[in-house]
C-alpha cells in the first residue's frame, strides 16, 4: 500500500472529518463572518487527525495480535515512527492554528483534542474511557461559540446534547468490536458494561444516550420542520436497532448519531 494512502487510512477521516464538520457549521452559523470561523475547521481537523493517527500508532501490537488486517500499522504498511511524527506535527499545527483566532480558543482546542489522546494512551481499557468522550465532544459547542465576539458561553442543552452525542458514539462503535476486545483485554467503560449485562445493555445505552440527544436537539430547535423529522428519524432508527440482528444494530446506532450531527447543523439550534 501506499505510504501516503497509509497515513490517510490511519487519520480515521471519517470521524475527523465529522466532527470537523459539525463545529465549523456551529461556528459558521453563530460568526458567518470574520477569520475565527474560516479557522475553525483546519485546526480541529488537524487536531483531530493527532488523534487518529495517535490512536492507530498505540494500537498496533494489540492490533497486529488480533490479526486486524484493516490497519496500516499492524500489517507493516507504514512504521509506528512515521504515524507518531504526523500525530505530534497535527496537534501542534493545530494549536498554532487556534491561537491565531484567540487565547481561549486555543485552551478550547486543548480541551477538545487532550481527551482523545489520553483515550488513545490507556484510557481507553479503564473506565475513565466515557469521560474521555464526554470531555472531548461536550466542549465543541463553546469552541465554536469562541470565535464570537466576546466569546459568549454557549447554551447549555447544546453542550449537554454534544455530550451526549459523544458518549452514544463510543457505546456505538464498539458494538462490532466487543469481541476483538474481550480477546485482546481491552475493558473500558461499554466493555466493562458487555462483561456484566451483555452486548443488549451496550446496544441500549448507545441507543439512550443518541435518542436524549436528538430530544434536546428538538427542543431548543427553531425549524421544527428539520427537526420533528429528524427525530422521528432517530426514532425509527432506534426500532431497528433494538430488533436487528448482526451489524444492523451498529449501522443504526450510527444513523442516530448522523441524524444528531445534522440537527445540530440544520435544526436552527441557536448556539449562544
Amino acid at each position: 500500500m501506499n505510504r501516503v494512502r497509509a497515513l490517510v487510512i490511519t487519520s480515521h477521516p471519517g470521524p475527523s472529518l465529522a466532527i470537523t464538520a459539525l463545529t465549523t457549521l456551529l461556528a459558521a452559523q453563530a460568526a458567518p463572518h470574520g477569520i475565527g470561523p474560516a479557522l475553525t475547521a483546519p485546526a480541529l481537523l488537524a487536531g483531530q487527525l493527532s488523534i487518529g493517527w495517535s490512536n492507530d500508532a498505540c494500537d498496533a501490537t494489540r492490533d497486529a495480535a488480533a490479526g486486524r488486517t484493516d490497519k496500516p500499522v499492524a500489517r507493516g504498511d507504514i512504521g509506528r515512527g512515521a504515524v507518531w511524527t504526523a500525530a505530534w506535527i497535527s496537534a501542534a499545527l493545530g494549536l498554532a492554528l487556534a491561537l491565531t483566532i484567540s487565547p481561549l480558543t486555543a485552551a478550547l482546542y486543548v480541551l477538545v483534542v487532550a481527551p482523545g489522546w489520553a483515550y488513545n494512551l490507556g484510557l481507553k481499557a479503564t473506565l475513565a474511557s466515557g469521560v474521555m468522550y464526554l470531555l472531548g465532544f461536550g466542549p465543541l459547542p463553546a469552541y465554536a461559540a469562541s470565535t464570537l465576539p466576546g466569546h459568549p458561553a454557549p447554551r447549555w442543552p447544546v453542550t449537554l446534547a454534544a455530550g451526549l452525542l459523544g458518549l452514544g458514539a463510543h457505546f456505538a462503535n464498539v458494538l462490532p468490536d466487543l469481541a476483538t476486545d474481550k480477546k485482546v483485554g481491552v475493558g473500558g467503560l461499554p466493555q466493562r458494561v458487555a462483561a456484566r449485562w451483555g452486548p443488549a445493555a451496550v446496544r441500549g445505552a448507545a441507543l439512550v444516550l443518541l435518542l436524549g440527544a436528538s430530544v434536546l436537539l428538538l427542543i431548543g430547535a427553531t425549524r421544527r420542520w428539520v427537526a420533528i423529522p429528524g427525530l422521528v428519524a432517530a426514532v425509527l432508527l432506534a426500532v431497528a436497532s433494538a430488533r436487528g440482528t448482526g451489524k444492523v444494530p451498529f449501522y443504526a446506532a450510527i444513523g442516530i448519531a448522523a441524524v444528531d450531527v445534522l440537527l445540530f447543523a440544520l435544526g436552527g439550534e441557536a448556539l449562544t
